[in-house]
């Protein structure tokens, strides 16, 4: 009996043990999975919008930023874009018939927009060291929309052509002018998903300017005594002024100099306390001599020349002529060529995003180069199934995705002056419109539509150019950071890429070379 009581006292102990166990373990495999999404979670916000700052204070400030900054920014430039590419949309909806273009007098039109936007550049950046930007941007702005209203009451194309050249002289002021800014509000580990955001902006101009012409062609051709195109002119202009007027009285200027009412005098001390100090430069008549004496100015002047000329399917809008070429319905001719500017929207941001995730500017423009290549290729064989050709035309979208990036790197070397990185940035934009102001007039006439066999073999070897240049960017780039003791172990990173993603503890360390676990690095191929 006492032996039975004991077995039958073991069994529930037992039992109960087992149960016990069981139950435990069941509630350790119902939180792995919810341990697994939020680190799946943390991984993709870190991704998208990178390590959140460690103070609550810096939190909340950059937020204002991102809000304030970026949302004037942006909607500048995507009616900056807007109002540059609505002249591609009105050719092709009947302002060539109406004003009685001949021969590549559309081609010269964008000639000399070109020529304005280049003589405008330099002088804009540097206006910004000198005249707050929250009134020269948006009075910028305004300039440019009334102009566009002006469009709409040309005659000919020499009227068309007068405009555009004061039109480009205001509209330089945007692109140069946001990356200078866009680099004096943010860390570098925050600087190229913001760039690669605002550049998208202008392609979200592009396509809502194709939208926007097609549904003007079906609903006001004719109203009034004006044909579409026109109306197309007076409403980008009309949509600029409340921009320009919100640029008034929100733009919070630069972190040194900013009174914006929506910050704090604690967060105005920290918008520029949070950022690496930098030496104190002024603009004097040594200027010259200093970015002359460096090699930023040269490279990256170079490269954004060159790679910006991957982008020549999308700026000569030949997507637009080969399928005028193709479909007489003025509906298709606007909608179709969107195709691109989605390409151009999501590679952009995407490589945007990797490139702030991994710390590493360069191989975007591989990516670039080996997209173009593709498209262009395809095009030369040109004897294929429509929608290959179509996904060809589409894919040299690709060709935009730099922008963001490489202008983000020239940012993150060119801190330390704050005079040589105005210039820099504005001269990368000048001289790729140097190239363009001729490039499209030989590579890209609109007799040579719908094939531009010329085009495409410029294309392929200016993709050729784009990766020798980046290669040679890249190896001085990784010669100073070495110099400057960037990288802890020489040796290591001797034949390595700088390119390695940056935990969240080592990005508030402010350690980036601090060995990690959680490190993956990128090999050069």
């Amino acid at each position: 009996m006492n032996t039975n009581e004991k077995r039958a006292d073991d069994v529930p102990v037992e039992r109960s043990s087992d149960v016990d166990t069981g139950s435990i373990e069941v509630q350790e495999e119902k939180k792995q999975p919810d341990t697994a999404a939020r680190k799946a979670a943390s991984k993709l916000r870190i991704f998208l919008w990178g390590h959140p700052p460690e103070s609550k204070a810096e939190r909340r400030l950059l937020m204002k930023i991102d809000f304030f900054v970026m949302s004037f920014l942006m909607l500048m430039y995507w009616s900056n874009y807007l109002n540059r590419t609505n002249l591609t949309s009105a050719y092709v909806s009947g302002m060539k018939e109406e004003l009685h273009f001949r021969g590549n007098q559309f081609n010269q039109v964008n000639t000399v927009f070109t020529v304005g936007y280049i003589i405008g550049q330099i002088p804009n950046n540097l206006a910004l060291q000198v005249v707050p930007a929250r009134i020269w941007l948006p009075s910028m702005a305004l300039i440019w929309a009334g102009l566009s209203m002006c469009l709409a009451a040309a005659k000919n194309p020499g009227q068309i052509m007068a405009i555009r050249f004061f039109q480009a002289l205001a509209e330089a002021s945007t692109f140069s002018g946001t990356h200078y800014l866009l680099g004096s509000w943010y860390k570098e580990e925050e600087l190229g998903k913001r760039s690669g955001i605002f550049a998208s902006s202008a392609q979200l101009g592009s396509l809502f300017s194709g939208v926007l012409q097609g549904s003007i062609y079906r609903s006001m051709e004719g109203y009034r005594g004006l044909r579409a195109f026109q109306w197309l002119f007076l409403l980008d202009g009309f949509i600029a002024l409340p921009i320009a007027l919100y640029g008034f009285l929100c733009f919070p200027d630069a972190p040194q100099t900013t009174h914006a009412w929506f910050l704090t005098d604690a967060e105005r001390k920290l918008a520029v306390t949070r950022l690496p100090p930098r030496p104190h430069t002024k603009l004097e008549w040594n200027l010259v001599r200093r970015v002359l004496g460096r090699w930023h100015w040269y490279a990256f002047s170079a490269l954004f020349a060159w790679s910006s000329m991957l982008e020549s399917v999308g700026i000569n809008g030949l997507f637009q002529l080969w399928i005028a070429s193709e479909d007489s319905s003025i509906q298709h001719r606007n909608y179709y060529p969107l195709a691109l500017t989605a390409v151009a929207i999501v590679s952009t941001i995407v490589c945007a995003h990797v490139t702030d995730f991994y710390r590493c500017r360069w191989p975007v423009n591989f990516v670039m180069a080996g997209g173009c290549v593709i498209s262009a290729i395809l095009i030369l064989i040109w004897n294929i199934p429509f929608g290959a050709r179509f996904f060809a035309f589409a894919l040299a979208g690709v060709g935009y995705a730099g922008q963001g990036s490489n202008f983000a790197w020239a940012n993150d070397v060119t801190r330390d002056d704050e005079q040589e990185r105005a210039m820099v940035l504005a001269s990368m934009n000048l001289f790729s419109n140097v190239i363009n102001s001729w490039w499209s007039l030989v590579f890209y006439r609109a007799t040579d539509a719908p094939r531009f066999r010329k085009g495409m073999i410029a294309l392929i070897c200016v993709a050729v150019a784009t990766v020798i240049i980046t290669l040679a960017t890249r190896h001085l780039d990784m010669r100073d950071r070495k110099r400057r003791g960037e990288y802890a172990n020489s040796d290591e990173r001797e034949s390595a890429s700088p390119c390695h993603h940056v935990t969240e503890a080592q990005a508030r360390r402010g350690n980036t070379n601090e060995e990690d676990d959680t490190i993956s690095h990128l090999h050069p191929q």
